[in-house]
């Protein structure tokens, strides 16, 4: 009999330190601890995340010899810059002397503030390139190290094109024992000034970074553990630990995007946008077409180029504590009853709320003297939070983590019901208007931003306080939600099932076909480089003409993450999966087109407009064997072709699906299936470039294989 395998990922957080461990081939949590995040402890953070993974082991009876792939996020980084924990920088600008006097100015970064009263101030030499020998390169390192500087960032004018020199004063660098890292190897976006930042960033949480990652990279083998050790990224990937000690500001915002790879991978979610809920914050982001949604990240107000999720952060979560003056209810949070040190009402016993009474308190001694507790007979008091008036109204269903005594929220809300001069549901309920009155017009704004169809628009719940605020928040807005399975570790589960992420950008003006097939293949290999197995890696490809940058992604499982299919779905589940998702009777849907390991399922909706007029709609769900739906779009045109043809029906669909509007031609989001790879167009915005991509993918094809086209009309100008 083959052994079992196993996967482990462990979750970072500021409080908590969690980690879970999942069957390989079911992807079932089959053991969980957690601990106090050890921000602390000398060894740092590494400390929390042996313990975990120790203890997860001995309580499951699983030999480490079973554990094939190990991962983590951490907060190190980010907490890093935010407390300015960081490392003196030195920065040595290179140019030749045409290029030297506007290269001089772009490469002394100015002072970076991170975090209120914290800077990070660089020091600085210039040398030109004619000038540049070993011996004036080492010359500029030993300044620099007088000026205090222990790691040294060499960045050069043009030096995404020629990085010789960086090179050179790198290893001049590390010859004298600095550490040192390189303006093009940490983006090969052009804009000296913003890669220079973006490195000197990377460069100034670098030793830090390197002593925990050995330290817990020793701990795994210890432990006889001898799986790749994995670290979290911050745009929703996993990479590995000799890349992470090399740029470790790509982990910055690994905890969010942990959470986000876990609903991607446990869930299967194609579209969503997805609530982290903690006690006191909550992450709110967006899934589009099965990948969370990306930008740079902003340090101190300053722009750099390293990727992290589109998360945007409010004060309002499951601790969430209520604020009430004159006999009104003036706010919910941002103090949660974990900073305040009070037990949840919902969590006590309904015995102690005998003769409550409220009590107005100041958590912090910067706080209003406004927050709510309930102080019982014995003096203790309890905080009336989102979770407590969730539970009151019934949205918290049981075996969620949010779920707590509904009988004891009520008696704790009856003080402040009498209080406000209401009953204890509507005072329930005008927290939860108050709390989630902040959440929801950031919904709005992403849901326009990304373009996502409301009717796909599903609020994904996940952190232990995702019961307090998603069903009522769906209701709110008349959106679907969903909240994960196991929502409490959700973060953890998502490391453990993370895809290995690489992604290569180039400033390329009118991009040309054998430029894109360049860019996606340097994609492709580096993510091989990385661990993930060539056979699952999948490209997509964004062209913006306005900034003239092409970035393509690739993903792609590790190389011990294959998962056996025991069964696939039948075209009758597919179909049954598809018209659940849009909300039709099965017999109302039909199978549009298919590959050998994809079927595309198309149904009709007709719809009133202005009371008297109807319009037709056809909404897609391209259905993989595993039952996941890999792209949804409310209203799309269908085609499929043999690879022979392939080309051809592109041009086709791209033409009919493509709008002309007097002056103006708005070109569709393109979709090609190809077996059971979905190639994502929707960056694309010129048919040479969608037909160049399309050809690298249609080259080793048999002539007669099936390839599918999805074309979603008007959406971009």
């Amino acid at each position: 009999m083959d052994r079992k395998a196993y996967r482990i990922g462990i979750d970072v957080g500021g409080t908590f330190t969690k980690a879970v461990l999942i069957d390989n081939a079911t992807h079932d949590v089959v053991g969980r601890y957690s601990v106090l995040t050890t921000h602390a402890d000398s060894r740092g953070v590494a400390k929390g995340v042996v313990d975990v993974f120790r203890n997860v082991l001995e309580r499951s009876r699983v030999d480490p010899k079973d554990v094939i792939f190990l991962a983590h996020s951490t907060t190190q980084a980010t907490n890093a810059l935010l407390e300015g924990d960081v490392a003196p920088v030195g920065v040595i600008g290179m140019a030749s002397r045409v290029e030297a006097l506007l290269a001089r100015g772009q490469s002394n970064i100015r002072e970076i503030e991170l975090a209120p009263g914290r800077f990070l101030r660089p020091a600085h030499r210039f040398v030109t390139t004619s000038a540049l020998s070993p011996n004036s390169a080492l010359a500029a390192v030993q300044e620099l190290q007088a000026e205090g500087a222990r790691v040294v960032v060499a960045t050069s004018a043009f030096g995404v094109d020629d990085h010789s020199g960086e090179e050179a004063v790198r290893d001049a660098a590390v010859g004298a024992g600095v550490p040192a890292t390189c303006g093009h190897e940490i983006s090969k976006l052009y804009g000296l000034t913003t890669r220079t930042r973006t490195a000197v960033i990377n460069a100034s949480i670098l030793p830090k970074m390197i002593d925990t990652a050995s330290m817990t990279e020793a701990s795994v083998r210890e432990a006889g553990i001898q799986a790749p050790l994995m670290i979290m990224r911050g745009d929703g990937g996993v990479m590995d630990i000799q890349e992470m000690r090399r740029r470790p500001a790509m982990t910055m915002l690994s905890g969010p995007a942990a959470s986000v790879a876990g609903a991607l991978m446990h869930l299967r979610v194609s579209d969503g946008i997805y609530f982290e809920v903690g006690g006191t914050s909550t992450n709110i982001g967006v899934i589009r077409n099965g990948r969370p949604t990306v930008k740079y990240a902003r340090v101190g107000g300053h722009e750099t180029y390293v990727s992290s999720l589109d998360v945007r952060v409010i004060g309002i979560a499951g601790g969430s504590m209520v604020r009430a003056r004159d006999g009104k209810l003036v706010d919910v949070g941002p103090r949660s009853a974990h900073i305040a040190g009070l037990p949840y009402a919902a969590f006590a016993d309904p015995a102690v709320f005998v003769d409550a009474e409220v009590e107005l308190f100041q958590p912090k001694s910067d706080d209003p003297d406004d927050y709510v507790s309930i102080r019982v007979a014995d003096g203790t008091r309890y905080a009336i939070t989102n979770t407590c008036a969730a539970n009151v109204l019934g949205y918290v269903k049981p075996g969620l983590h949010a779920y707590g005594n509904p009988e004891s929220a009520r008696r704790a809300l009856a003080p402040l019901a009498a209080l406000l001069g209401c009953p204890i549901e509507e005072a329930a309920r005008q927290i939860l208007d108050r709390a989630t009155g902040k959440a929801v017009p950031i919904v709005e704004q992403l849901i326009a931003e990304y373009g996502l169809d409301r009717d796909q628009a599903v609020l994904v719940g996940e952190g232990g306080g995702a019961g307090a605020l998603i069903p009522f928040t769906a209701e709110r807005m008349k959106l679907a939600h969903t909240i994960s399975k196991d929502a409490e570790v959700i973060s953890s589960i998502g490391v453990a099932l993370a895809l290995v992420r690489e992604s290569v950008e180039r400033v390329i003006p009118n991009p040309q076909p054998d430029d894109l097939k360049a860019i996606k293949r340097e994609a492709f290999d580096a993510v091989v480089r990385l661990g993930a197995a060539a056979e699952n890696v999948e490209v997509t490809i964004e062209v913006n003409p306005h900034t003239q940058r092409v970035r393509a992604t690739a993903m792609g499982a590790s190389e011990m993450r294959a998962r056996t299919r025991t069964s696939a779905v039948d075209e009758a589940e597919a179909k049954a999966i598809g018209a659940r998702s849009m909300g039709l009777p099965v017999e109302a849907v039909r199978v549009a087109a298919e590959t050998d390991r994809m079927r595309v399922i198309q149904g009709t909706i007709t719809e009133k407009y202005w009371k008297i007029l109807t319009r037709r709609r056809h909404p897609v769900r391209a259905v993989d064997l595993d039952g996941v739906i890999r792209v949804q779009r409310a209203d799309a045109k269908v085609s499929r072709a043999e690879a022979r043809h392939g080309l051809d029906s592109l041009k086709a669909i791209w033409e009919e699906a493509t709008i002309y509007n007097g002056d103006s031609v708005i070109v569709p989001d393109m979709f090609i299936i190809v077996g059971a790879q979905v190639l994502d167009l929707t960056g694309v915005v010129a048919l040479d470039q969608a037909l160049a991509v399309a050809r690298t993918e249609l080259e080793g094809l048999s002539p007669d294989a099936g390839v599918v086209f999805i074309a979603v009309a008007g959406t971009r100008r």
